[in-house]
């Protein structure tokens, strides 16, 4: 187990909230429901305790705007317990995060070097702070049909070739569970003058587990961004950015207050207080516990034949580095289905609820909170379905990623003079808006690129199969917004 430099027992934020609560204060402050008392239907619904937690900041319970007491002290648990220099409160999710990070070293007109197949959150960033991209096409696994994460060499060639870029940004891991050489390619962008960013929305555990892929602040990133909701245990919503050596914490954080609330959800933070004391105490535990759930199922889905429950086996030490074993990826085509199709299977006929289904893959998200008895009921699922529904594989779409071809910086397409067509005439235009299936949230197209065949076909299939798709004014997808 770590050494830590604070002790890792302490839970400050949530020592600040018992000690108000017994205090039994008038509430003559937001929220307008009063500890519940105002909204019996709500407090039914989520309980008394939950409602008369659910506070405004004042003195004793310190801001998550400028904090400088309890919050402040969660905070720099936090960043000891991740290893980071700082650490500060999100909530609204690692999507405010790598905004934060994203907007805190690039202006406008400046490049960053980022894989396409980010999370839109990334995109969205460059929207609104009018920074350029500069896009590493992430390798892609033929079988699978799906993108994996960049070479080393590559970045070193968009970083050669673009000397003013200010940051790179490195998936770790994807969606998937797929990550780059992040070590190297950190040693590569600081030995340029460059920082690095890590989208780690879908690695928290990285930084308490053993035998999984490097994390943000072990490689010697700049700041991380770490969605502890989805891995960690907090609520919701919840999320961290951390911070490494040199990084100006301080302006990071008034970049941080240009989009986030000034009312931040005490539950939201609490909930990340408790998760890093029991993350920093039980996590190797918690983390062996998945690895052994995740690895169980993937061979036991394996022996069921006509699904590809992939791994590390597929390392290969370039765009495919190292593989997440706590994701449970698992390939759907060569048995004749989609994953979408899978996806909408398991939940309509078995009551099975999984991360995400697209293409020609799903994604079982498994953590230590859950049993063995699910496990079993997942793959016999699988195992019914395949008997059930398999068919042949011929006409199904063999690939999730498309390089795209970026015409404008996608503040500028994203603001530019736009027309609506109808989706089948947009090819050979320049798409204003985004397109995405949600989840993963990876944008199809995204404002500034263009419109080709292959992604209109894509659209195509993927709304046929039944992915959610989501970016457009009209939320049918069947007209685009395209730059004039």
């Amino acid at each position: 187990m770590r050494t830590y430099k604070f002790d890792q027992n302490q839970t400050p934020l949530l020592d600040a909230m018992n000690d108000y609560q017994t205090n039994r204060v008038v509430k003559f402050d937001v929220p307008g429901h009063k500890g519940g008392r105002g909204n019996k239907a709500l407090s039914d619904f989520l309980g008394e305790r939950c409602l008369k937690n659910d506070v405004n900041s004042m003195k004793p319970l310190d801001n998550l705007c400028h904090p400088v007491s309890v919050i402040k002290e969660a905070q720099e648990l936090a960043a000891d317990a991740f290893g980071a220099e700082n650490a500060f409160f999100i909530v609204n999710g690692a999507t405010g995060a790598v905004q934060a990070m994203v907007m805190s070293v690039c202006k406008s007109g400046e490049k960053i070097i980022l894989p396409r197949n980010v999370h839109r959150s990334a995109i969205n960033a460059l929207v609104v702070c009018g920074a350029v991209p500069v896009y590493v096409n992430p390798g892609i696994n033929k079988e699978l049909g799906i993108p994996l994460g960049m070479t080393a060499e590559e970045v070193e060639q968009a970083i050669l070739e673009n000397p003013d870029a200010k940051a790179v940004l490195v998936n770790n891991p994807t969606y998937y569970g797929i990550c780059s050489d992040l070590k190297r390619i950190v040693d590569i962008a600081h030995k340029h003058g460059l920082l690095v960013l890590c989208d780690e929305a879908h690695g928290t555990h990285f930084y308490f587990g053993e035998g999984l892929p490097v994390n943000g602040m072990a490689a010697g990133a700049d700041m991380a961004a770490v969605s502890v909701h989805k891995t960690g245990g907090s609520l919701t919503q919840s999320a961290m950015l951390l911070m490494g050596k040199g990084v100006n914490a301080d302006y990071v954080r008034q970049v941080i207050n240009l989009t986030q609330t000034t009312s931040a959800s005490y539950l939201l933070m609490v909930s990340l207080d408790l998760a890093r004391q029991n993350l920093a105490l039980r996590g190797r535990e918690f983390y062996a516990k998945t690895v052994e759930f995740a690895e169980y199922a993937r061979g036991e889905i394996n022996a069921i034949g006509g699904y590809y429950a992939f791994g590390g086996e597929l390392c290969n030490g370039r765009d495919f580095f190292a593989f997440d074993n706590t994701k449970l990826s698992v390939h759907t085509r060569a048995m004749g289905l989609a994953g979408i199709e899978v996806y909408d299977l398991l939940r309509d006929e078995y009551d099975i609820q999984i991360e995400f289904g697209d293409i020609g893959n799903i994604l079982a998200i498994i953590t230590g909170g859950d049993r063995a008895l699910e496990i079993e009921r997942l793959v016999s699922a699988l195992s019914e379905i395949k008997r059930l529904y398999g068919r042949s594989p011929a006409g199904l779409y063999d690939h999730e990623y498309i390089n795209p071809t970026v015409d404008l910086p996608p503040q500028k397409a994203f603001y530019a003079n736009r027309i609506s067509l109808p989706i089948e005439q947009t090819a050979g235009r320049i798409c204003g808006e985004f397109v995405m299936c949600y989840p993963p949230g990876i944008p199809i197209l995204a404002p500034g690129e263009r419109i080709t065949r292959d992604i209109l076909d894509y659209i195509a299939y993927a709304k046929e199969k039944g992915c959610s798709l989501t970016g457009p004014q009209d939320m049918n997808v069947e007209r685009l917004e395209v730059v004039e």
